[in-house]
């Protein structure tokens, strides 16, 4: 059963015949259709656009000819439900209380853009995965729909077991059917692919693959066949979300909206294997951004390497429809709008001012005595990435004995686990699921996979000391509990999955529980503390 992952958000905004008073290059323009789509774990070179050959990837790479890729867009959080929240509130998850973690009571306070743009004259609509998973709360009564209301009803025939039969497509075709006539439009598109699980061997028997196709196995794996299959069967996945992207371009071309819209195409967090997903390394919160926007991107084909965060595409659709947070009703945004970077023109290096981006995490999944979570702070910039963890105490991916849950069951991750249990080799259990030190520093140009820990070497002091002077700088303006002395509030918020809520405690005391995410055999007794 798949669990919300992987987020790959194709943002359509296109124009409509409403007209609004804002201005782009300095004449007035109607307000535009939003079409959000998100897929669900995947990491930013699996996209042709970037290079990559073993995933093939037309629709998005479309996008990125026909409007902007963006070279360092990272997520805050690489976790379903908080990347998620970052998207919908233009906050980072630190900033969001109880949504900061995984599975939360999705707090009152904080409004989405969803819900401000549906108050505002726009047709409002999404499909499959919104925010997840957790509860989004109810207002006078009545659910909030964080996304906006379901359109799920067309379901389809999928390509191997475990893809979703919800026809995102199809869907996506009866959300515009019902529009009101004129009214602009706000769609999210969210592919439960390339979320776990996978057939096995799927990307060869109906994907027509090879493992030879790889260019590269990241180094903390070992480079066999069994991980090499797995990762053609998330290839597999990634193309069936660019699919139905596909459709949705075709779509918006025939009824002659395309050329004003405005297609936003990226994954919630980075791919769902040891030591990426959930976790804060460069493959972790590094994700795949293309947009598109024929009437108000200028120069399109271009390639942005400034830093791009989650949060700043609320801030982005508040400016286009003339709105801000405080006329919305929204909590303050941290976020920065991206038509800088839109009118500009320019290729590389746009902004000078966006040179950084601040990541980190608390609870992801359960799996801790008490229901804590593994905080951890950083900040990249300057090619380097800078992280703290604080309580090294803890298992990062969860307790060994409760199956490390905030790591999915997959080929790949028994296969490293049996490296230990049947091999006696503890280098790979290591680096994917052993304990790590207080400081971290990487230089992610030479070292994209986070292999070799500068912290340790005194040529590294004083950069080390900068970059945590500066994140904690940051991370206190924007106030950020966990370095104001009250993190503990994050592992005191409750966990809103009854089913595995308490996990370690109850697991430990003889109760029979499943975890859906995981498999039997991820438990490992014999390391029990």
């Amino acid at each position: 059963m798949k669990l919300n992952l992987f987020v790959l958000f194709l943002l359509i905004i296109g124009f409509s015949s409403c007209k609004s008073s804002i201005k782009n290059t300095g004449s007035s323009f109607q307000k535009p259709n939003i079409l959000f789509a998100i897929a669900d774990d995947a990491s930013w070179k699996h996209f042709g656009a970037y290079g990559c050959d073993w995933v093939k990837t037309p629709a998005f790479d479309r996008v990125a000819e026909n409007g902007i890729l963006f070279t360092r867009a990272y997520t805050p959080n690489a976790k379903c439900a908080p990347s998620r929240s970052c998207i919908l509130t233009g906050r980072n998850s630190w900033q969001l209380e109880e949504a900061a973690n995984h599975f939360p009571y999705f707090p009152e306070k904080f409004k989405t853009y969803a819900e401000v743009l549906a108050e505002n004259g726009y047709w409002v609509g999404s499909v499959a995965k919104g925010w997840a998973p957790g509860d989004p709360g109810k207002i006078n009564g009545v659910k909030r729909q964080l996304t906006g209301p379901k359109f799920d009803s067309y379901k389809t025939t999928p390509p191997a077991k475990h893809i979703s039969n919800i026809d995102y497509a199809r869907n996506f075709e009866d959300f515009l059917e019902k529009r009101p006539e004129g009214e602009p439009f706000c769609f999210w598109y969210g592919s439960t692919e390339p979320h776990r699980a996978y057939e096995f061997e799927a990307g060869i028997k109906y994907g027509g693959k090879s493992v030879d196709e790889i260019d590269e196995v990241p180094s903390f794996w070992p480079d066999v066949d069994t991980i090499r299959k797995d990762m053609l069967d998330y290839a597999f996945e990634i193309e069936y979300f660019d699919s139905h992207l596909q459709k949705m371009l075709q779509k918006l071309e025939e009824i002659g909206e395309l050329e004003n819209t405005m297609v936003i195409v990226t994954a919630d967090n980075g791919m769902p294997f040891p030591r990426i997903k959930g976790q804060v390394y460069e493959y972790s919160n590094h994700l795949p951004l293309a947009i598109m926007w024929p009437k108000g991107i200028k120069n399109p084909g271009r390639v942005v390497d400034d830093f791009v965060n989650f949060i700043d595409f609320t801030p982005t659709y508040l400016e286009l429809t003339g709105l801000t947070a405080k006329s919305a009703g929204m909590q303050p945004i941290t976020g920065k709008s991206l038509t800088d970077i839109f009118y500009s023109g320019k290729e590389g290096t746009v902004t000078s001012d966006r040179d950084f981006v601040l990541v980190g995490k608390e609870r992801h999944d359960v799996g801790r005595p008490n229901d804590v979570g593994y905080p951890v702070r950083g900040i990249l910039k300057g090619g380097y990435l800078y992280l703290r963890n604080f309580k090294t105490d803890r298992w990062p991916l969860g307790n060994p004995e409760t199956g490390y849950l905030n790591c999915d069951g997959s080929p790949t991750k028994t296969y490293l686990l049996d490296t230990r249990r049947k091999k006696g080799i503890m280098e790979y259990w290591q680096l994917n699921f052993g304990k790590r030190v207080e400081e971290e520093l990487y230089d992610i140009n030479k070292d994209p996979f986070c292999m070799n820990n500068l912290a340790g070497q005194t040529e590294f002091a004083e950069l080390i000391a900068a970059m945590y002077s500066e994140m904690k700088e940051k991370l206190t303006q924007q106030e950020d509990p966990r370095i104001l002395g009250n993190g503990d509030v994050f592992d005191n918020y409750v966990y809103s999955g009854e089913d595995t809520r308490d996990f370690y405690n109850r697991y430990m005391h003889g109760e029979k529980l499943e975890a859906g995410w995981i498999n039997d055999s991820d438990f490992d007794g014999d390391l029990k503390e």
